[in-house]
């Protein structure tokens, strides 16, 4: 990744190397044929700004999606969950856009919007939180990639947190690492062929499970099964506690999306960023809603929830042969090793933003000869490591506690941009001449912050005590990072009053999240 003078958001920093690199066919789909050496020709039309949306959206998740959503929900409560995460995580997204146009000079993103709405500790806890969010989902990826790897060595790798699989997936990070220290950079063919890998095998799924789908089958038990067996009525308490148990996995869905709005730079048309968002938003969630939904239609719900990792290509398997398997779990294997890489120089550009603004050790600017960020990129390594191997011993379906712990991390993330948006919509004076009214976002800061604080209700303890924790044990950094940058006197005055109190809730979470935690059978010996 080239090295740049201005730090940016890591969400940013992510969809640059994605876009960019996908930029180069994109042009192709959405620019037509300019002449050469026009400026337009650098330009993305229409077309290839949708390209980019989805292909920055679309990410491994989805090959377990059936059995993710089964796990929770019924057919007629997963519809309900799509209504309620289509609206919310749209205004999560519009709560970027807005920002972007409003706030221009925040060029740090959700980290400057943390810092200046609500203060530096804040600041430093979304920008640690992010980065440790993302770390956990590439955690869920090396869980993900070695489960598959079961299918071709049956009984080795398992439900993917098994020592050998610990192994296989510490071996990847750790050649990850060793690339992006030498400088290695994503390149646009490992991108195309990475979308290609992603998108083919989903489109074949969803058309095939067309064929085989029945409604009658989609229609029984509708609305959940009882104990018993015999299906249930709708019962409203009984829905939304099934929809609630799905919105860490539809949210784990869209982690990023605030990177796929981030297009303006690489567009003809600022008009064609904001249609290629929201059409590249509607394709992307009728593409989740058809690959959760359709196997409804095929199979029981209890039948898919008890279904091994990625549940896409059981159900392949059963109902169309081995080649199905093959072609979904090697779509699976393509999608996460060519990303792997965007995501390791995508973490370790994290920290050294931080960094850089003083509320991150000062070690975590260091770079080597390349250009890397060489300190960084070790500790990100560490971190994943290290979480490889508390992936072992996670109860339960690993994928699914991964994805979740991910989820959680990135909710203060939204929470807080979502409470900036507010904030400045009531107390600023509204930038004439942007494409947003301030009603507009005033609408969107405030049913933002209330989807994100019904996906915290939605979280559950078990995972808010887990995040609790993490965020607990990152606050050493803050002080190390603004001693660092010169600030004197005792460790308290580090903090303002607030701060402190918000420091002390986090400590004392901390303490409990991970008493509770261990106590609770999260985590086991």
């Amino acid at each position: 990744m080239a090295e740049t003078k201005t730090a940016v958001t890591a969400s940013e920093k992510a969809t640059t190397t994605t876009t960019t690199t996908t930029t180069d066919v994109a042009k192709q789909a959405g620019s037509g044929k300019p002449a050469k050496g026009s400026a337009d020709a650098k330009k993305v039309g229409l077309v290839g700004l949708i390209a980019i949306v989805i292909s920055a959206m679309v990410g491994g998740g989805i090959y377990d999606l059936p059995q993710n959503m089964a796990a929770s929900a019924s057919a007629g409560s997963q519809i309900v969950a799509w209504v309620i995460t289509g609206i919310g995580i749209w205004f999560i997204a519009n709560t970027f856009r807005v920002l972007a146009q409003a706030k221009p000079d925040l060029k740090n993103g959700i980290y400057t919007y943390a810092e200046r709405g609500f203060g530096k500790f804040v600041g430093f806890l979304i920008s640690y939180g992010y980065w440790i969010c993302n770390c956990f989902a590439l955690v869920a990826y090396g869980v993900l990639i070695m489960s598959t790897m079961d299918y071709f060595f049956p009984g080795v790798f398992g439900s993917g947190n098994n020592w050998p699989s610990v192994i296989g997936a510490s071996l990847i990070t750790w050649l990850m690492l060793f690339l992006a220290l030498r400088g290695a950079k994503s390149g646009a063919f490992l991108n195309v062929i990475g979308t290609i890998g992603k998108i083919v095998p989903v489109l074949v799924f969803i058309v095939l499970i067309l064929t085989i789908f029945q409604f009658g089958m989609f229609m029984d038990a509708f609305w959940g099964v009882a104990k018993d067996g015999h299906a249930l009525a709708f019962n409203f308490g009984d829905v939304m506690n099934q929809v609630s148990g799905t919105m860490l996995v539809t949210l784990w869905l869209f982690i990023g999306i605030e990177g796929a709005v981030v297009v303006s730079g690489e567009a003809k048309s600022q008009n064609d960023v904001s249609k290629a968002t929201t059409i590249g938003y509607l394709v992307i969630l009728a593409i989740y809603v058809l690959v959760s939904l359709l196997p409804l239609g095929v199979y029981s719900q209890t039948e898919i929830a008890g279904m091994s990792d990625p549940s896409m290509a059981v159900i392949m398997q059963q109902k169309f042969g081995d080649w199905g398997a093959v072609m979904v779990n090697v779509g699976v294997i393509i999608s996460v090793l060519s990303s792997w890489l965007v995501w390791m120089l995508m973490l370790g550009q994290m920290p050294l933003f931080a960094a850089r603004d003083g509320i991150f050790p000062k070690r975590f600017t260091e770079q080597n000869k390349k250009g890397a960020p060489s300190f960084s990129l070790l500790w990100t390594t560490i971190v994943i490591q290290a979480l490889l191997i508390l992936c072992h011993f996670t109860s339960g379906n690993a994928w699914n506690t991964m994805i979740s712990i991910t989820s959680v991390m990135a909710m203060p993330c939204y929470l807080i941009c979502c409470l900036f948006l507010w904030k400045i919509a009531v107390k600023e004076p509204w930038p004439k001449g942007i494409r947003f009214s301030k009603t507009n976002a005033l609408v969107t800061g405030v049913v933002g912050t209330i989807f994100s604080l019904y996906l915290v209700y939605a979280a559950g303890l078990n995972y808010l005590m887990i995040a609790a924790f993490v965020y607990a044990v990152g606050i050493p950094l803050f002080i190390i990072g603004r001693r660092q940058a010169g600030q004197k006197g005792s460790v308290l005055s580090l903090f303002t009053t607030v701060e402190k109190v918000l420091c002390v809730i986090v400590i004392v979470l901390g303490i409990v999240g991970i008493i509770y935690s261990i106590s609770s059978g999260v985590f086991t010996a």
